[in-house]
């Protein structure tokens, strides 16, 4: 007797045009990863097999949410890391915070976050339970922060969890290999071609 085929989702992070747009935040800071911004296309061409195949596309938004007087509330640690975030940046609705266009013809549900995780206070588990997902695959940026906690946080839940190995970058290629290794103890990694294969 065969196993039920699993019900997989995709989820794609923080692949939003502040991150990757020439005239985003981060590229105004001088923070900017050319790896990052290969990703859409090929991030592109899984989003639409899995969706052929009836897979559910999740993405994760970066938010910096304004307080009562407009300014974005950035957490001390980002603030000493990316101190050229300002007023607008990764503001919820805006431009920059949008998932880059290649990608939004296929994004079924988008949550917003506030730290690493696509799972940390969001109600992406939620979404995945309630559609019947047993599998996850992650991809996105950065390798060794919102996808590692998110791959990560997908394991504790007991999700199935595949890496898309080059469906992810970081900002130094050594910093990626060693993040994907580490990731290999608690998900599966494979290129974003073998995932596809998988789904056929």
């Amino acid at each position: 007797m065969n196993s039920p085929k699993p019900k997989i989702a995709l989820i794609i992070v923080d692949l939003q045009n502040d991150f990757l747009s020439p005239d985003g935040a981060y590229a105004r800071g001088g923070a900017v990863s050319e790896a990052a911004r290969e990703l859409p296309g090929r991030v592109a061409g899984v989003a639409r097999a899995l969706k052929a195949g009836g897979g559910l596309v999740a993405a994760s938004q970066f938010t910096l949410w304004p307080d009562a007087q407009g300014e974005p509330m950035i957490s001390p640690h980002l603030k000493a890391l990316r101190p050229f975030l300002r007023r607008g940046d990764f503001a919820p609705g805006s431009m920059g915070q949008a998932n880059v266009a290649e990608l939004q013809p296929f994004i079924d549900v988008s949550v917003c976050k506030v730290a690493y995780s696509a799972f940390f206070n969001t109600q992406l588990d939620w979404v995945l339970r309630h559609a019947g997902i047993d599998t996850v695959a992650v991809c996105g940026i950065v390798t060794n922060g919102g996808v590692a906690s998110t791959v990560r946080d997908a394991h504790m839940r007991e999700y199935h969890t595949i890496v898309l190995g080059d469906g992810c970058a970081a900002f130094k290629p050594e910093v990626h290999a060693a993040a994907l290794a580490d990731m290999g103890t608690v998900a599966d990694v494979m290129t974003c071609d073998e995932f596809i294969q998988t789904l056929t």
